[in-house]
C-alpha cells in the first residue's frame, strides 16, 4: 500500500464524514491519554487514534496510529463504542466531522514516546479521569472500556 502523508487542513469542511479510530489502551487500573497537537480539540487531553488511510482495517489503522503517536505497540480487542464527532464552526457550517470507531487495546510492546501529532501522552489511574477536564463523550468511552476490561479478566 502505498502512503502519502495527510493533510490535517483537508479534513476541515469535509464533504462527507471522515472514519477513525481511538484506542482505549489500558494497562491494570491505568489507561493512556494524549493531548491532542490538532483541531479538533487541540490542547485537550483524549483518546489516542485518528483517521484510516485507504486500503487499512480498523485494527491496522490503529495500531499505525498508536505506534505513531505513542510509540507503542499494542494488542486490539473488541470494539467499545461507535461515536459521531460533528464540530461546526461560529456560523453553523461542519467544520469537522468524523465517525470514530472506539476499541479497547492493551500495550504488549515499545515505549510511550509522543509523536509529533501530540502535545504530551500520560498513564491517568481511573479514578483520576475527572480532573482532566475530559469531555462527557470521552469520560463515557473510558468508563465503558474499564468495564469491558472487568469482564474479560473475570472469565
Amino acid at each position: 500500500m502505498i502512503k502519502k502523508p495527510t493533510d490535517v487542513a483537508s479534513r476541515e469542511y469535509p464533504q462527507r464524514p471522515i472514519v477513525g479510530v481511538g484506542a482505549v489502551i489500558i494497562q491494570g487500573d491505568y489507561v493512556l491519554l494524549v493531548q491532542r497537537g490538532n483541531e479538533p480539540g487541540r490542547g485537550r487531553w483524549g483518546i489516542p487514534g485518528g483517521a484510516i488511510e485507504l486500503g487499512e482495517t480498523l485494527r491496522q489503522a490503529i495500531r499505525r496510529e498508536v505506534r505513531e503517536e505513542c510509540g507503542l505497540e499494542i494488542e486490539v480487542g473488541p470494539v467499545i463504542e461507535t461515536v459521531d464527532v460533528i464540530v461546526p464552526d461560529e456560523v453553523g457550517r461542519i467544520r469537522f466531522h468524523y465517525v470514530v470507531v472506539d476499541l479497547l487495546a492493551e500495550p504488549v510492546g515499545g515505549q510511550l514516546t509522543p509523536g509529533s501529532d501530540i502535545l504530551a501522552a500520560r498513564w491517568v489511574r481511573a479514578d483520576e479521569l475527572d480532573q482532566l477536564g475530559l469531555s462527557e463523550r470521552v469520560l463515557r468511552v473510558l468508563r465503558k472500556a474499564f468495564e469491558k476490561k472487568g469482564e474479560e479478566e473475570r472469565r
